[in-house]
């Protein structure tokens, strides 16, 4: 292959790599499926390709909904029973961001709520609401017809609009404080405040300190304070399992607040935090290895800064 098409390709890498990352939920996975694209580029007979950067979305996305197909036929990826791959802030995955659209597709709160779709509204959602296709293009992309991608979108929204009833998006900064409120709360064995500063409708998942088999989930506020005061207290037992003291650190996880918590500069565990009307409405905890390489290798190449937690 000639420089020129390699080129060609590095210049839509990380588009296609924030595409694949959105439909897979899995940045492990996106970068396979951005890899195989590539293969069939380095194959194709480019003279006959009239639009490079069209070909390459066709390719990727359907390389992905044969990913998606075929976990869910393995049931490696039950709706429920599978959180997506935490990214800290900045990651180029997490792009496209200049929209609330954008920005709100690749939450964890929405990730999780993709995996209820099938995969073509998943795609269709995805490639409409995060890459502004019109639904000519997204038809021709998973050669389907216009009608049925406007069906699918519709479906879609639907879904997600059903599960997302929540006000408006908080700013960084107050979305800062009221984790920070909280987690004083979560420490401190304030249970009267933990519970003001959830929402009626809270939810909580953890995958368990990435011990369980499934993914625990907990509503009603009463229920989350009393998972989130277990899960901030600090034992013996709780920091030999994560391999010494803990350090937890502010931060942003997919856009959204987050608490990271670190032994000895490796990242063991995230809980991202859902923020609206100035109280929390969900909470995601991960912390099985195999979902924390990438967030790790990110946090190791920048200053972590003061700890809010510095010995727990």
């Amino acid at each position: 292959m000639d420089s020129a098409a390699v080129d060609q390709f590095e210049a839509g890498r990380g588009r296609l790599a924030s595409l694949a990352y959105r439909l897979l939920g899995s940045a492990a996975d996106a970068e396979d499926a951005v890899q195989d694209t590539f293969l069939r580029w380095q194959a194709a007979d480019r003279e006959r390709i009239e639009v490079p950067e069209a070909w390459l979305t066709k390719v990727a996305t359907n390389l992905c909904l044969d990913r998606l197909r075929s976990a869910q036929a393995r049931h490696e990826r039950t709706a429920g029973a599978w959180l997506p791959e935490p990214l800290l802030d900045g990651d180029p995955m997490l792009g496209p961001a200049d929209t609330f659209e954008q920005r709100e597709s690749v939450t964890l709160a929405v990730l999780t709520l993709l995996e209820r779709l099938s995969p073509a509204e998943r795609a269709v959602y995805v490639l409409r609401e995060a890459f502004s296709y019109g639904h000519a293009e997204i038809a021709a992309i998973l050669d389907i017809t216009e009608s049925a991608s406007q069906q699918h979108a519709h479906r879609a929204r639907t879904r997600v609009a059903a599960e997302r009833r929540r006000g408006g998006a908080a700013d960084p900064a107050s979305a800062r404080r009221v984790v920070e409120e909280f987690l004083a709360a979560a420490t401190s064995g304030r249970t009267d405040r933990l519970v003001a500063l959830l929402t009626d409708d809270v939810t909580a998942v953890s995958d368990g300190a990435g011990l369980a088999r499934r993914l625990l989930r907990y509503r009603s506020r009463e229920r989350v304070a009393s998972f989130v005061r277990a899960g901030f207290t600090s034992t013996p037992a709780k920091r030999r399992l994560a391999g010494g003291s803990l350090a937890m650190h502010l931060s942003r996880v997919n856009g959204t607040p987050a608490v990271v918590a670190v032994v000895a500069g490796r990242v063991v565990g995230t809980v991202a935090f859902e923020v609206s009307d100035g109280k929390v409405a969900s909470l995601y905890g991960i912390a099985a290895t195999d979902r924390l390489a990438r967030l790790d290798e990110a946090w190791q190449r920048r200053d972590p800064g003061v700890p809010v937690i510095d010995a727990w």
